[in-house]
């Protein structure tokens, strides 16, 4: 998994490689973990999933970006795909970075496009926005945009990720707000995130138990170990926290046996399906 997971962090950091992914990453199985480059694709892989008791978040890929016209063009897109989940009426919702609509320049410009994304989800049956992680440098960045955002609307939540010292901090100071709890995705310095993986085991599942405990909202729990899947079933047993206030998540084109299995069991459960933005269209 290490090999996707590094394809990704690939795309995220480097205007280049994000150029070059979408002409290599099937080369190097890519395939296998995106949805596709159209928006008939990406339709198409959520009616699928949907038939078999799942829902999907689409990650649009390609969210590095330099100037005002290339964070509108996102933006755009990101508009067409959520008219296109809502008119062919299909269970699914976004995830959106605040660098791909031009944090790195200009926040102010990020925040005025995230709050139009909001507001044409709100007109498409209130779909849920997920401002997704990024490196620990955009942290203070997202919680800016957040803050300015969650009074106003109550479809967007963002992402906690568990191996930053900040995690617990964050489960605080968001109980009202959708989040989405992963154990991290980019390597950090040791002054600002947990090293180890036991270590960010550890912390993982205590925030997550913090969570369902003091959640006022929906939690989303990423994770592909069914180990720690199996303690956090048994913790909401024990705990009588209903399988409604909380939904399990893995990443598209993995363990698919075991994200099926947990569908059947009642839970809710959503994949993550990423899209490469190349230019979408309804057809």
């Amino acid at each position: 998994m290490s090999l996707f997971r590094n394809f990704f962090i690939m795309l995220s950091n480097n205007t280049y490689l994000n150029e070059v992914a979408k002409r290599v990453g099937p080369q190097m199985g890519a395939n296998r973990v995106v949805a596709g480059n159209t928006i008939p694709q990406l339709i198409e892989t959520i009616q699928y999933l949907n038939d078999n008791k799942i829902s999907v978040t689409v990650d649009c890929l390609g969210e590095f970006v330099n100037s005002k016209e290339e964070s509108l063009s996102a933006k755009a897109q990101i508009l067409e795909i959520i008219e296109a989940i809502h008119s062919y009426d299909v269970k699914a919702h976004m995830s959106v970075k605040i660098s791909q609509l031009g944090s790195e320049f200009d926040l102010d410009l990020a925040y005025k496009n995230m709050r139009e994304i909001l507001l044409k989800a709100d007109e498409c049956g209130n779909m849920h926005i997920n401002i997704d992680t990024e490196n620990y440098d955009s942290l203070q960045k997202i919680q800016y945009v957040i803050d300015k955002l969650k009074g106003e609307f109550n479809n967007v939540g963002t992402v906690v990720q568990a191996y930053l010292y900040e995690a617990e901090n964050l489960i605080d100071k968001y109980p009202d707000l959708h989040l989405r709890i992963v154990k991290g995705t980019y390597k950090e310095n040791e002054s600002i995130a947990y090293q180890t993986k036991d270590q960010i085991d550890d912390n993982y599942i205590y925030i997550i138990k913090k969570r369902l405990l003091n959640a006022h909202n929906f939690t989303s729990i990423a994770k592909h170990d069914d180990k720690i899947i199996n303690q956090i079933k048994q913790f909401m047993k024990e705990n009588h926290i209903e399988k409604e206030q909380m939904e399990f998540q893995m990443l598209y084109g993995f363990r698919s046996e075991l994200a099926q299995s947990i569908a059947n069991e009642g839970y809710h459960f959503t994949v993550y399906v990423p899209l490469v933005m190349t230019g979408l269209h309804i057809l």
